[in-house]
């Protein structure tokens, strides 16, 4: 038994659990409840048309909670290594744990997992958040992380994206962070145009609208493929590096992107070449029926040539007029 029970002193034995991200859950709450009221009322909606709706109602709203959702996730870059390294500063002792750097649009997280997780005494099962977003000094969450005594494995990889780093990659994430979620802002933006304008319906325009959200998210993947491709320190323990690779949220965003722009070329393809099949895809086929038809009875009341209609009112004879008398009241 050591004098301070078996822990090294100046450390807090509470660890950071990992963060429940309360925003996420509640934007994929309100997603899953429109996408259970389509489902209700996808019963009412009769003849083939169903399906199409229910598809654009589908991919609407995949669409939408994408755009959305990935502003808050920090899943961009990922990176995992397994080392041999120590634990805490003025402490010769090591530990054998999992390293993960993971890079969002705001910040970064750093995870440390023990393998096991119980060593040295204690439960080694860290995750620190780092925001560089700019209401947010980056330099100050890693002087509290000092202050704290976390665990230097987390403090080294941290203090890569400081500002006084010597790898000098703390304002090309965080200006690229920043660009990249005003896009994606703005993609949320036209998404919503695009509804709007389908549900009018203005189909051509809608399809535009696609193609410009589809061009918002390509862009905002380009500002973070600028950051990564600048020089990069290694962060180097021992004989391991850990190295970051393209995450969920990249891809997802990528092939969203993509999905948008097929789409929205679809859309003004069908517009151009068969406007009957693109009606048919936003159940407008019997809406113009029924306005076609309601034309046609129009026309069947009115008289084939007005001008006609005209002389033949002025070449009634004056005998066949009906006499109307009045009576004084």
């Amino acid at each position: 038994m050591t004098l301070w029970d078996g822990s090294f002193p100046f450390y807090p034995n509470t660890n950071a659990c990992f963060p429940f991200d309360t925003t996420q859950a509640v934007i994929i709450s309100v997603f899953f409840s429109v996408l259970a009221t389509f489902i209700i009322i996808l019963p009412g909606i009769r003849g083939r048309g169903r399906f199409f709706w229910f598809l654009r109602g589908i991919m609407g709203l995949f669409i939408g909670a994408v755009v959305l959702i990935t502003q808050f996730t920090r899943d961009w870059e990922n990176g995992w290594v397994t080392v041999n390294t120590s634990y805490k500063f003025f402490s010769c002792a090591t530990v054998n744990a999992d390293i993960g750097l993971h890079i969002g649009l705001a910040g970064v997280n750093i995870t440390l997992m023990g393998n096991p997780v119980n060593q040295v005494n204690e439960t080694i099962s860290y995750n620190e958040h780092f925001a560089w977003s700019f209401d947010a000094d980056y330099d100050l969450s890693y002087s509290e992380g000092l202050e704290k005594g976390l665990p230097s494995p987390i403090l080294y990889v941290a203090e890569k994206f400081t500002t006084q780093s010597p790898c000098g990659v703390h304002n090309q994430y965080r200006i690229s962070g920043h660009y990249a979620s005003l896009m994606l802002w703005m993609a949320f933006c036209t998404w919503l145009l695009s509804i709007l304008l389908f549900s009018m319906p203005i189909l051509l325009y809608g399809g535009y609208m696609l193609l410009l959200t589809a061009a918002l998210m390509l862009f905002s993947l380009l500002f973070l493929f600028t950051a990564r491709n600048t020089p990069k320190c290694p962060i180097q323990f021992g004989p391991a590096s850990l190295k970051t690779v393209y995450g969920r949220s990249f891809w997802l965003t990528l092939a969203t992107g993509l999905l948008c722009l097929l789409l929205g070329l679809g859309v003004i393809v069908l517009n151009s070449v068969q406007p009957e099949k693109l009606k048919l895809v936003f159940n407008l086929d019997g809406r113009e029926g029924k306005g076609e038809a309601a034309e046609r009875w129009e026309k069947s009341f009115l008289p084939a040539d007005a001008s006609i209609s005209e002389q033949d009112m002025l070449m009634v004879p004056l005998s066949e007029l009906c006499e109307v008398t009045t009576t004084k009241l």
